[in-house]
């Protein structure tokens, strides 16, 4: 009896025994646990503890977690988050795995997206789900304003919104609430602005791209195109759209289902989504901010083979293409768009040409604080407290003050 159980002691299912932990955010931490026993069922001898936790928490317990070196070995992590946790040292690089990979094909990702995980050349991330920013408008209420097509540059998306006012189709041309700042930043990455300058160093806020960019943005509020109202002071969403108090507004994927959801039967063939207009004299459609979340493998973690082994796993276009389903998320790569049926499907479709064309915010770890004090700069402008010139110039120096810490470690590396 004594030999029998030092032999199962000793069974390589004990023995060689990993595990991995995972932790995912708000609904996509939920649904990944759902997928879990697919891998572990074809990668015996490794299991996956999921660990979920909202969005709000997530930031703070990655930070925390690091501080205390007590990481896990893959997470999710928001695109945006990648360069701060590079400059920290969390993550570790990826290039190798891919290149030696026969499941992670970086030309079926989008490349703005795939662009998001790329800091000072070197890959951090994958692409795990994606979303961007394009305009939800009401189609049957600028048919009856004469706007047949969809605006492809600034002054006919300008001439559309005011056609429809002033056929008394809806009150206001589009709903651009005053304290987000993807409007602006993405106006601007259009008009050719590297929203920071000199390797992200200092602010390029006043610089002729951007100031163009913000010309036309504040000129839709100041020309009563667009309601001097904040997220917070519109009541409801899909009611006022629904009303034609405003004929578009700028959003992400998620509010597909909302709107199938929230809007009558009589209205659903009444709306449909558009790619952003581009500045005058450029290729449409014109450029949005790429955005999502992707896995990454923190640098601490003991088992980098069979971490990579799940990031494979989540990366193949049919798990990708289950993900889509279970959360309605949107696949970051092309052909589990096609897996899905995503790519015909109209709403979803406007967004894959939108894909195509985004590029990422300025991978710096003060990306987060900056994004603060553009919307916070726009308000005040759009509202009339303070020039444009004058606005610009104070955002480009409060901008640089944050950015003095990164400048200083630059000249010494």
């Amino acid at each position: 009896m004594l030999a029998l159980l030092s032999a199962l002691a000793c069974s390589p299912g004990s023995r060689d025994q990993v595990e991995l932990r995972f932790w995912g955010m708000g609904r996509e931490g939920e649904v990944v646990g759902q997928m879990i026993p697919e891998f572990e069922r074809t990668h015996p001898g490794v299991r996956v503890r999921v660990q979920q936790m909202p969005w709000t928490a997530a930031h703070e317990k990655l930070l925390t977690g690091f501080v205390g070196e007590a990481t896990p070995d893959v997470a999710q992590l928001g695109n945006t988050w990648v360069p701060e946790f590079e400059a920290i040292g969390a993550l570790a690089p990826l290039g190798g795995y891919v290149r030696a990979s026969a499941v992670v094909d970086s030309s079926d990702y989008f490349r703005g997206v795939w662009d998001t995980n790329v800091v000072n050349d070197t890959l951090f991330g994958i692409p795990w789900y994606v979303d961007t920013r394009l305009l939800f408008y009401r189609k049957d209420l600028f048919a009856a304003a004469g706007v047949t097509e969809p605006p492809r540059t600034w002054s006919e998306w300008r001439d559309a919104m005011r056609r429809v006012q002033r056929a008394g189709k809806a009150k206001w041309g589009i709903l651009l609430p005053t304290n987000e700042w993807a409007q602006p930043i993405a106006l601007g990455i259009q008009a050719g602005s590297p929203i920071l300058g000199k390797g992200g160093r200092y602010g390029a806020f006043s610089d002729s791209s951007f100031a163009r960019a913000f010309h036309f943005y504040v000129s839709l509020y100041r020309d009563s195109i667009a309601p001097t109202v904040s997220a917070s002071e519109i009541s409801n969403l899909f009611q006022e759209f629904q009303k034609g108090t405003f004929a578009m507004f700028l959003s992400g994927p998620w509010q597909i289902g909302e709107l199938k959801n929230r809007l009558p039967a009589s209205l659903q063939n009444a709306w449909a989504a558009m790619p952003l207009p581009a500045p005058d004299g450029q290729p449409y459609p014109g450029l949005s901010l790429a955005g999502g979340s992707s896995v990454v493998m923190f640098a601490g973690s003991k088992h980098r083979k069979e971490a990579w082994e799940l990031i494979e796993f989540l990366s193949r276009p049919e798990q990708q293409a289950k993900f889509a389903q279970l959360t309605g998320d949107l696949p970051a790569r092309e052909s589990a768009w096609r897996l899905a049926q995503l790519d015909t499907a109209p709403a979803t479709r406007a967004f894959l040409e939108q894909l195509r064309h985004v590029a990422p915010t300025p991978k710096v770890p003060e990306w987060e604080n900056i994004a603060t004090k553009v919307f916070e700069t726009g308000e005040r402008v759009v509202r009339g407290r303070v020039s444009e010139k004058e606005g610009l110039a104070q955002l480009d120096d409060d901008v640089n003050r944050m950015l003095e810490k990164r400048r200083w470690l630059l000249a010494r590396r």
